[in-house]
């Protein structure tokens, strides 16, 4: 479903009734990313006068649908979700939404407003990052790992748009291009000893962080890490943002700024709850950090009602799609969408 762009002057609706003025987070987990969006619903609730509460599930499925029946039994205005099981979490937010109240779900619907992170475009982001460096560093000759998370389908999107971004580089050949057993740093690590046994001179790593980490650990331990190597990586993870500012092999890493859109999400509630019109769904855009360009994200993940207030710097982390309020709830997302064409084939 293509939705057309977000139309701020929409008309107003009513504001929904006998709802509380609170914002309410249902959290799958404490992982760093989850904890940048809690910290942007914070912000934006002090800003806009809502009272917060959050949950946190533990990554427990049943846990979660009780907090969910718990806030909508409170008649709470807005509840924002990052399912831990989406299937068995749906029925619960639908009621919630139901009741008039704002619902954001972190990617997964239904949702009145829904987050959708653009797969190939993080991939291809990184990907032109590293050609950029083959090109401009590397004299155009690369051997080249993908670690790939291919398994997984909406991920597989990503890896093809690497494969795109490299392919018409005549001097690069990759080496690898493979899933490591786990994702995580030991999965990169064990993935990356393997292959140096075939492949002992590497000139760049792409993937997500956690296994590009372990990438990095595998070259350090076979003496094979160099200062002009490219790795890569996706998350913005705080151990490879370490690395990019100490200088070294790892160049680069996609963030998606949590903090961010978080703190939209949060301005969407209270909007809805004021009988305003707010976008069906938003992508969060990819940024690809390097060295000349960490300090201002971090202060713009650390102050996002600055970004939120600056047109331009907002439209550099978000774009919104199509218009929802409290009188037309019943178009509400209740299918996987996406912005995205390309790679999703």
């Amino acid at each position: 479903m293509l939705l057309p762009l977000f139309n701020p002057n929409a008309p107003a609706c009513t504001p929904p009734p006998g709802l509380q003025r609170v914002l309410a987070f249902a959290q799958d987990n404490q992982r760093q990313f989850m904890k940048g969006v809690a910290y942007g619903l914070t912000m934006a609730a002090k800003d806009r006068q809502l009272d917060y509460r959050v949950a946190v599930a533990d990554n427990s499925p049943s846990k979660m649908i009780e907090q969910v029946q718990a806030f909508g039994r409170s008649k709470l205005g807005a509840v924002v979700a990052s399912p831990v099981d989406p299937p068995s979490l749906a029925p619960h937010l639908q009621r919630v939404i139901w009741s008039g109240a704002y619902v954001g779900a972190v990617v997964p619907p239904p949702a009145t407003s829904l987050l959708n992170a653009p797969q190939y475009l993080t991939g291809k982001v990184l990907g032109d990052t590293a050609a950029s460096y083959i090109r401009n560093r590397l004299g155009g000759r690369a051997k080249v790992v993908l670690l790939t998370h291919d398994s997984l389908q909406f991920l597989a999107p990503r890896f093809t748009a690497m494969r795109d971004a490299l392919k018409d580089i005549p001097g690069v050949t990759i080496v690898a291009d493979i899933s490591p057993l786990t994702v995580n740093e030991e999965g990169g690590a064990a993935m990356m000893r393997t292959i140096l046994l075939a492949n002992p001179s590497v000139d760049v790593v792409l993937g997500a962080d956690t296994v590009v980490l372990g990438a990095l650990i595998a070259l350090r331990e076979a003496g094979k890490a160099r200062p002009d190597q490219f790795l890569g990586g996706i998350d913005g993870e705080p151990e490879a943002i370490a690395e990019i500012k100490r200088g070294g092999p790892y160049k680069a890493s996609i963030s998606l700024a949590s903090p961010v859109f978080g703190y939209a999400m949060g301005q969407h509630a209270a909007d809805w709850l004021e009988g305003k019109t707010i976008p069906q769904a938003m992508d969060i855009l990819p940024k690809s950090l390097t060295q000349d360009n960490i300090a201002a994200y971090e202060a713009d993940l650390a102050d996002p009602a600055a970004v939120w207030r600056d047109a331009a710097r907002r439209a550099s982390y978000l774009k919104m799609y199509g218009n929802i309020c409290y009188d037309t709830r019943e178009q509400y997302i209740n299918f996987p969408w996406s912005s995205e064409r390309k790679g999703l084939d």
